[in-house]
């Protein structure tokens, strides 16, 4: 996918590379949700959606102990409002991360929701850009 202005490869996150980024995940596909804002979801379950604010995105953590840390960990980064409490969800104001932390946070929320074919298929399509080169030794 060509790079754009609104579309940021290094550096601080944007909306578009929450979008990019979700949707490169096996199996996902986009949906309006709670009030149209844009949503993504696995099987049919949410893992992340883009809020209203014009600055982040709410996702799925893996306990309310991980919530806990994402919050105590950057106040900046993380942070939670009364609607979230007893959930395992946090928010994560996109601008303050970079675009390989907001893609390892999507992708674990994206993990806690996915079938283990679509997990399955991120773990083949990983293995592949990590495979040695078929070079032979010495040429």
């Amino acid at each position: 996918m060509a790079s754009g202005p609104s579309c940021n490869h290094a550096g601080v996150a944007s909306a578009a590379d929450v979008r990019r980024i979700a949707l490169s995940l096996p199996e996902t596909d986009e949906h309006p949700s709670y009030q149209g804002r844009p949503s993504f979801r696995v099987n049919k379950k949410g893992f992340a959606s883009i809020l209203d604010d014009g600055e982040s995105i709410f996702i799925w953590v893996g306990s309310l102990e991980e919530k806990e840390e994402l919050l105590a960990e950057d106040p900046r980064k993380f942070f939670t409002t009364p609607h979230h409490d007893g959930w395992p969800t946090v928010l994560v104001r996109y601008r303050e991360v970079d675009v390989d932390e907001l893609r390892e946070l999507l992708t674990d929320a994206w993990s806690l929701k996915a079938p283990k074919r679509a997990l399955a298929a991120l773990e083949a399509r990983q293995g592949a850009k990590r495979k040695p080169s078929a070079r032979k030794p010495g040429a």
